[in-house]
C-alpha cells in the first residue's frame, strides 16, 4: 500500500499537536480516530455475521438416484445431468428441472419473495430454495460450483472484500492531501 494513509495522517497530527503543546488536541485526535476504528470494526463484524447467516442457503447434502438406490452425497460430487430427490423440508442442492412431483418452494432466501412458488414437471428450480410440500425428482442442469446458491454466495463474498467507490475516492484524496 502507500505510506500516506490515514494512519500516517493521524500520527503526524498527534505529533504536531504534542510539539505545539496542545496535549488535549493530540489526545482528542487519537481518541476520535480510535472510536472511528471501533465503529468500523463493529460494522465489518456485523457484515461478516450477515454473510455467514447467508451461507445457510448452501445445502449440505443431496440424494442422488443410482441403480443401487438413493445415495446421499455432498452436492459438489454430483455432476450435471444426474437425477436427485428432494423431500419436503429440504433445500434444493443443485439447479435443475423437475422431472416428477409437484410442490411449493420457499424462495425467500434467494429472492425475498414471501409467497411460495408452485412447481411441477418441467419447471426450472434453483439451488438454495426450500421444498415445502412434496417429493421432487430433479434432473440437475449445472454442477455445484455454478449453481445459483454458489454464485450468490461468491458475489456476496467478493462484494464485501471490494471497496466502495467513495472509499477509493477518499484513499486517492488522502494520498494527495496528507503530504
Amino acid at each position: 500500500e502507500t505510506v500516506f494513509d490515514e494512519n500516517f495522517l493521524m500520527t503526524i497530527a498527534t505529533i504536531g499537536a504534542i510539539v505545539l503543546g496542545e496535549y488535549g488536541e493530540g489526545v482528542a485526535v487519537m481518541l476520535f480516530y480510535q472510536i472511528g476504528e471501533l465503529f468500523q470494526s463493529y460494522a465489518v463484524g456485523k457484515s461478516r455475521r450477515n454473510i455467514s447467516d447467508l451461507m445457510d442457503i448452501r445445502p449440505d447434502s443431496a440424494h442422488l438416484e443410482t441403480e443401487a438406490g438413493l445415495c446421499t452425497l455432498h452436492p459438489e460430487k454430483i455432476p450435471a445431468g444426474s437425477i436427485i430427490q428432494v423431500q419436503a423440508g429440504e433445500k434444493i442442492p443443485l439447479d435443475g428441472v423437475v422431472m416428477e412431483g409437484t410442490s411449493s418452494l420457499n424462495t425467500a432466501a434467494l429472492t425475498g419473495e414471501s409467497l411460495p412458488m408452485d412447481v411441477q414437471p418441467g419447471s426450472a428450480v434453483q439451488s438454495g430454495v426450500i421444498n415445502l410440500s412434496g417429493l421432487l425428482r430433479i434432473r440437475t442442469t449445472q454442477p455445484f460450483e455454478t449453481s445459483t446458491a454458489s454464485r450468490v454466495l461468491a458475489l456476496v463474498e467478493n462484494a464485501s472484500s471490494r471497496k466502495a467507490r467513495s472509499e477509493h475516492f477518499i484513499a486517492r484524496f488522502a494520498r494527495v492531501y496528507t503530504p
